[in-house]
C-alpha cells in the first residue's frame, strides 16, 4: 500500500511515503452478490483507497516535519555552541596574542633605543678620547 523512498531537503535526508496506485482493471472485475452489492463493494473499495492515500500523505508530511524539526534543533545547538563557547574562546585567544605582540613590539622598540643610546655614547666617548 505504501512505497518508501528518500528525499533531500536542505541536506537533510527525509523518508518519503507514497501510496501505490490502485489497479482499476482489478477493481472493475469485482462482481459479487446480486443487484447492486458488487457496485457498493467497488464504491467502498475506492473510498478506502482514497482514504488510505490521504493517510499516507499525512504520515509523510508528519515524518517530514518531525525529521526537519530534529535537524533544526541539532543545528540550533551547534550554533549556540559556536556563539557561546567557540567564538568567545577564539576572540580571547586573539586578544591575548595581540597584547603579547604589542608587548614584544614595545620591548623591541625599547631595546633599539637603548642600542642607539649606547652607540651614541660610544661615538661620543671615542670623539672625546680623540680630542684629548
Amino acid at each position: 500500500m505504501c512505497i518508501r523512498d528518500r528525499d533531500n531537503i536542505a541536506g537533510v535526508s527525509i523518508p518519503t511515503l507514497r501510496s501505490r496506485d490502485v489497479d482499476t482493471d482489478e477493481m472493475n472485475q469485482i462482481v459479487s452478490g446480486l443487484g447492486k452489492g458488487g457496485e457498493q463493494i467497488k464504491a467502498a473499495r475506492v473510498k478506502f483507497h482514497k482514504t488510505t492515500a490521504i493517510l499516507v500523505r499525512i504520515a509523510a508530511l508528519q515524518t517530514t516535519w518531525t525529521t526537519l524539526d530534529i535537524a533544526i534543533k541539532v543545528t540550533n545547538r551547534r550554533v549556540n555552541a559556536l556563539e557561546k563557547v567557540v567564538i568567545p574562546k577564539v576572540e580571547n585567544t586573539l586578544a591575548y596574542i595581540t597584547s603579547e605582540l604589542d608587548e614584544q613590539e614595545r620591548e623591541e622598540f625599547f631595546r633599539l633605543k637603548m642600542v642607539q643610546k649606547k652607540k651614541k655614547q660610544a661615538v661620543a666617548a671615542k670623539i672625546a678620547a680623540e680630542a684629548k
